[in-house]
């Protein structure tokens, strides 16, 4: 069976990380469970939860899959918070430090970041959700007591790029970014999230130099600085795509499928080196009033029923946390949405933990480089 590569030595096989699923159709409170019968005889409803998103087709997504149907069976108002994860990480420690009511019910988060909030103990937790009974192993953190997040899908940084720049076919490296001809038409993120495992390898690293030897990479987007790259967040890349502002970028699938399914000629590409997968999660911060937790958590509980996982992803393009959900027929296939080991083995993981402990330090790193 091919190997998940992480650098810590960790056996993470394609079944540990996305299978285990047999049977898990028929479990108890799956396809079966609806909001109606879950909310019967039930706390005080708040008037609104707040539940922190992203922008785009994220947001649309998260409203159209989760949140309004939410509103539909509970009469609970959902209000989508669009203030970056990692801008609202220190207000909602702040807050649930000092004793305060965190400022958002949910945080609809970055495992890594989430690992964060779990290991400084500001996480809820979440084991006695009815749904999480149906999910698939890799929805449930490894190294923690109780549940204090849990992941929602995958996701990965493809290669994408403007079909009309690459008339002889897609680009096979990701060192295309630093050609000079596409020089102030390249985009990263701004913190260069997403890049910085390829940009090992595309340097002249190795994935056993992730994260102690992370030099090849800093060479790699100090050449990259050179080639003026436009650097943003996910909605951006989209609106360049759509605008003629870029040939090629790293982005998550779903930011250049949007600019596809709007009418551009965008696709995207796993180069040779390889390119990073992940996933997001939700979790819910401590200091929350009684009703208002107990509804958070009814929120979370339908995100991940195969209904509302169905509805929320099919936009995005990203597989799942349950069994038996239909991948989109345009991705049936693709590296962006992963289902066998041949396409695993083509994808980076590096453990939420490991990344935890350095991520931090990887962003200032490359914000230094951009800026100087």
């Amino acid at each position: 069976m091919s190997l998940i590569r992480n650098p810590s030595g960790l056996s993470l096989s394609r079944r540990k990380f996305m299978g285990g699923a047999a049977g898990l159709g028929a479990a108890a409170g799956l396809s079966s469970l609806g909001l109606t019968r879950a909310f019967a005889q039930e706390p005080a409803k708040p008037a609104e939860i707040i539940v922190r998103a992203w922008g785009g087709v994220w947001d649309s997504s998260l409203r159209t899959g989760i949140s309004d149907p939410f509103t539909a069976a509970t009469g609970i108002a959902v209000r989508h918070d669009l203030t970056e994860d990692n801008e609202i990480q220190p207000k909602v420690w702040a807050a649930v430090e000092q004793g305060r009511v965190p400022p958002i019910n949910v945080n609809w988060d970055t495992t890594v970041n989430a690992t964060k909030s779990a290991l400084r103990g500001v996480t809820e937790d979440l084991s006695d959700l009815s749904n999480l009974a149906g999910t698939l192993p890799f929805a449930k953190p490894t190294g923690f007591e109780g549940i204090p997040l849990i992941n929602t899908y995958a996701y990965v940084y493809v290669l994408a790029y403007r079909e009309e720049a690459f008339p002889d076919g897609p680009p096979t490296s990701w060192n295309v970014l630093l050609d000079p001809k596409f020089k102030g038409r390249v985009a990263i993120y701004n913190d260069g999230i997403g890049m910085h495992f390829p940009a090992v390898i595309a340097g002249g690293g190795t994935f056993a130099d992730i994260p102690n030897n992370m030099q090849p990479a800093w060479d790699w987007f100090t050449k990259l600085k050179a080639n003026s790259p436009l650097l943003g967040e996910d909605p951006d890349f989209t609106a360049w795509f759509q605008n003629g502002e870029i040939d090629v970028a790293c982005t998550i699938s779903s930011n250049a499928r949007e600019a596809r399914n709007n009418g551009i000629k965008v696709d995207w590409t796993v180069p040779t080196e390889g390119a990073k997968m992940d996933t997001d999660c939700m979790w819910i911060p401590k200091g929350l009033p009684e009703g208002d937790l107990y509804w958070t958590k009814q929120y979370i509980n339908y995100a991940i029923s195969k209904e509302g996982q169905q509805a929320w992803l099919d936009p995005l393009g990203l597989p799942g946390v349950v069994p038996g959900l239909k991948p989109p027929a345009d991705l049936v296939g693709d590296l962006s949405y992963p289902t066998t080991d041949e396409e695993f083995a083509k994808l980076i993981f590096v453990p939420p933990r490991v990344q935890a402990e350095f991520q931090s330090d990887w962003f200032a790193k490359v914000k230094e480089i951009m800026q100087s």
